[in-house]
């Protein structure tokens, strides 16, 4: 590696963010620049490790400490054809992965592991700056022709994979505009919309064939799929929110997660089309928390987004709370490199301002005789080896006028397309699909709406695993690369 004792002269350093009473004005994203010579030295953080378990750490085996030796000398294009022979798109997972890599970064057993993502995010935006990222259309054609029904990151994957292998690919896409998650599901702040538009130019210009507003099992026959192409790949993500089946739910004023989200990013985009939920249903109102004591339910990445969104909304209070306890700070003996560390998270959003509350039963929502939501009854909880017991005499009524259910999500959609293609699914409601095979011959299926909810990182990784099922099934054998099991699949 380039600075053998770059990890020894340079600290972890980062973009500083922009300060958060300037941020929470509008919904660009937060970094500052970054200089070339700061991520040179970032580069040459990474040790000569002999055994670089973040190789197993990342969902893609993105081959980092090849690509960092790159950056260190300065050879980003180098850098590019490394990072993209695994990745296809890098300017995503540079932006919003929580970088499990660097979980098991070697460096970070006892000192701050490398900052890959920063590393990742920087070489693919140098590579657009350089024009290194062109067109690259398949030389021949096989005369195939494959449908992608989903755009989100597993999709887009699958049909850029499935483009080089030289099928016709189309995309089919019930939203409005090309992205699924990545459009409407991640704010603005984290990921400006323009890097999908750029990167869909290039996709385009392959061959790729994009069809929106086009629902199948709505208003795309499955049948016409099956006629029309030779194979069918589904990556309609796990859509369905995890629900809140309390006494009060009824009341005006509480909504999921997504519809918040998604409402705000057709906000931004200057989209008319905003009142609809999550299943393209109509809202009976437009969701917005100014002047509104919010209570965010669930602690994770997407409540985190709906504090971020709150605050620019100009929110009276926000409140988001969490049913597991406060994790440590720090790496416990149950939980060691190089395990994902669970330790506590505090996201630029909770920067800006947010009262966070963990091991929390949220018990009723309570309302007026306007049928009004005002309030949020919770309970303190403690975990012990029976689960989770009620702290007595800890009841009480917080004020919300806008509750965001950020519980997750269980499984795909399976009325419509799903039934209508005649698909098992398993025990927790997804697609049952071995090697990306369903019970179908000739469809197939990856991302969330197989393995579950999970991260970008995962649903490209799956979109790329899929594409090459399915060449083979199309082919009898496939040159589309495979990744190596990551140590969280072999764990």
């Amino acid at each position: 590696m380039g600075a053998v004792d770059g990890f020894l002269k340079y600290k972890r350093e980062l973009p500083k963010s922009r300060k958060p009473e300037s941020r929470i004005e509008d919904y660009q994203e937060i970094y500052e620049p970054f200089s070339d010579e700061k991520k040179n030295e970032q580069a040459a953080r990474c040790m000569d490790c002999g055994i670089p378990f973040c190789h197993s750490g990342c969902p893609l085996g993105n081959q980092i400490p090849d690509f960092n030796d790159a950056v260190f000398h300065k050879d980003w294009e180098a850098a590019y054809d490394i990072l993209t022979s695994t990745n296809n798109f890098p300017e995503f997972t540079g932006r919003i992965c929580p970088a499990p890599c660097e979980g098991s970064c070697v460096l970070g057993i006892n000192k701050d592991p490398v900052a890959i993502e920063l590393i990742e995010k920087s070489i693919i935006e140098k590579a657009f700056e350089l024009g290194l990222v062109k067109p690259n259309p398949p030389k021949h054609r096989t005369g195939k022709s494959v449908a992608v029904v989903g755009s989100g990151p597993a999709g887009l994957a699958a049909a850029s994979q499935l483009n080089k292998a030289g099928h016709n690919v189309t995309v089919f896409e019930r939203a409005d505009k090309i992205g699924g998650l990545l459009r409407y599901g991640i704010p603005d702040f984290k990921l400006e919309k323009w890097t999908i538009d750029r990167r869909l130019e290039v996709m385009e210009a392959e061959g790729i064939v994009f069809k929106t507003n086009a629902h199948v099992g709505v208003n795309v026959d499955v049948n016409e799929l099956k006629s029309n192409f030779d194979a069918i790949l589904l990556c309609g993500g796990s859509t369905v929110p995890r629900d809140l089946p309390i006494p009060g739910r009824e009341l005006k004023g509480i909504h999921f997660a997504m519809d918040f989200l998604s409402q705000q990013n057709k906000r931004v985009s200057q989209n008319p089309e905003m009142l609809f939920n999550h299943k393209g249903e109509e809202l009976p109102e437009e969701l917005v928390a100014t002047d509104k004591d919010v209570v965010v339910i669930g602690g994770g990445d997407t409540g985190s987004d709906c504090v971020g969104t709150s605050n620019r909304h100009k929110a009276k209070s926000i409140t988001q709370i969490e049913l597991l306890s406060k994790p440590p700070e720090s790496r416990s003996k149950t939980n060691p490199w190089p395990e994902w560390p669970m330790t506590l998270k505090t996201s630029s959003s909770h920067e800006e301002g947010c009262d966070r509350d963990w091991a929390v039963l949220t018990k009723e929502f309570v309302g007026n005789k306007d049928g009004e939501l005002t309030g949020l009854k919770i309970i303190d909880i403690k975990w012990g080896e029976n689960g989770m017991e009620e702290i007595r005499g800890t009841d009480r009524i917080i004020p919300c006028s806008l509750a965001l259910i950020a519980a997750g999500f269980v499984h795909p959609e399976k009325i419509g397309m799903l039934e209508q293609f005649g698909l098992e699914v398993d025990g927790r409601g997804n697609v049952q699909a071995t090697n990306y095979t369903t019970n179908q011959n000739g469809i197939f299926s990856a991302g969330d709406m197989r393995r579950g909810q999970s991260l970008v990182v995962w649903a490209i990784s799956e979109g790329r695993e899929a594409a090459k099922a399915v060449d083979e099934f199309l082919q009898g054998t496939s040159s589309l690369p495979s990744k190596s099991k990551s140590f969280y699949e072999l764990a």
